[in-house]
Formats: C-alpha cells, sequence, structure tokens
C-alpha cells in the first residue's frame, strides 16, 4: 500500500513554486524576494527582467513556474495574480578554507538558500479605484471632526 496523500495547505485560490539550494545567501536572495511581494505577477516578472541582481534571474524562473503552476494546475486567471509570499530560508553552508599569512587558514563560507513563492487570484486595485476609495473616505473622516466642535481638547 502507499501513503496517503497530503492535504493541500493552500488556499484553493493559491499556488507555490520551490527551489531548493539556491546558490546565493538569504541575505542577498531576500533583497530580491522583499522587491516582489505584494505586487501583481505581471508587474513582479517585469521588475525581475530588469534587475540587475545575478539571483533575479533564478526568482523570476520560480515565479513563472508559480503562475505556470496556477494556471495549469489550479485553473487560475493569470492576469489576476499577485505574490502574496515569497519566503527565504537557509540551506546549507560550504566551507572552504583560503590560505593566509604566516602558514594560517581563513574559513571561507559559501551559503545557500531556498525559496518559496505562492500567488493567489485577487482583485487588483488600480490606481483609478484607490483615489476613489481614497476620495469616498474622505468626506467621512472631515465630518467628524465637525461633530465635535463643542467639546475641548
Amino acid at each position: 500500500m502507499s501513503k496517503p496523500n497530503h492535504p493541500r495547505t493552500l488556499a484553493d485560490s493559491e499556488a507555490e513554486a520551490v527551489l531548493r539550494n539556491l546558490r546565493c545567501s538569504p541575505r542577498k536572495l531576500n533583497v530580491v524576494a522583499a522587491s516582489i511581494r505584494n505586487k501583481p505577477a505581471g508587474k513582479a516578472v517585469a521588475d525581475l527582467t530588469f534587475s540587475k541582481r545575478r539571483i533575479a534571474k533564478d526568482v523570476k524562473k520560480a515565479l513563472e513556474s508559480a503562475i505556470a503552476n496556477a494556471e495549469n494546475n489550479h485553473q487560475l486567471d493569470v492576469d489576476r495574480l499577485v505574490v502574496t509570499t515569497a519566503d527565504v530560508g537557509r540551506s546549507i553552508v560550504m566551507r572552504r578554507f583560503h590560505a593566509r599569512g604566516r602558514g594560517r587558514a581563513a574559513r571561507v563560507e559559501k551559503w545557500f538558500s531556498h525559496l518559496r513563492i505562492v500567488v493567489a487570484e485577487r482583485d487588483i486595485e488600480t490606481k483609478a479605484d484607490r483615489r476613489a476609495r481614497r476620495a469616498a473616505a474622505k468626506p467621512a473622516a472631515s465630518a467628524s471632526p465637525a461633530a465635535n466642535e463643542g467639546v475641548p481638547a
């Protein structure tokens, strides 16, 4: 008998891609991952395409894989995808030695990382939508001080 399948940990409107053992330190990888968090998937791909960081190419591959998983495996709308999480974790550390003066050695650490990208289907808010929402909230905010005019501060 085979083992039972694990239950799905993500919501039905989410898809993920995982890259393991990337040859980049987690600290450097997290800079690139932070640049795509909470962005629409199309904009995140564009940002990674023109990024100067070397690791951005691998992050872009992972993001495109997550988008493909969402489209092909979960039948999600690609135009409504947003990068909800981009988690970076530590992997192994390769240790090498570098010869130094007077017969000594210095340790060189070569860090590896894990990357997990989750995309979710959401309504993407445009700038016009945000302006309309703020304009609708503004009159309500300005009405509240008028109600408190008689109350001393």
